[in-house]
């Protein structure tokens, strides 16, 4: 879980690390604040447009398993471990 969660903060700073690119290719100091005010807002857009295009990307195109997850039950008395199946 703690990878995922780890993935879909880098796809959000893909726009930001963009940005940091053009201000170093143009010339531009990027640790100015005033280069990136006027930008923030489309750059969170945009950072959150990318994580939800790939969740949704994922939701539709990955790959689907047949069984569901059971989980841990008594059967007879006895414990029985839960799991994909």
């Amino acid at each position: 879980m703690l990878r995922r969660v780890l993935e879909e903060f880098g796809l959000f700073l893909v726009p930001f690390a963009l940005f940091l690119v053009y201000l170093l290719l143009s010339g531009r100091n990027p640790l100015r604040r005033v280069h990136w005010d006027a930008h923030l807002f489309r750059l969170v857009l945009a950072g959150l447009a990318v994580v939800i295009g790939t969740l949704v990307y994922e939701g539709l195109f990955s790959e689907r398993r047949q069984g569901g997850y059971v989980p841990t039950h008594m059967e007879n008395g006895r414990l029985v471990p839960g799991g994909f199946r």
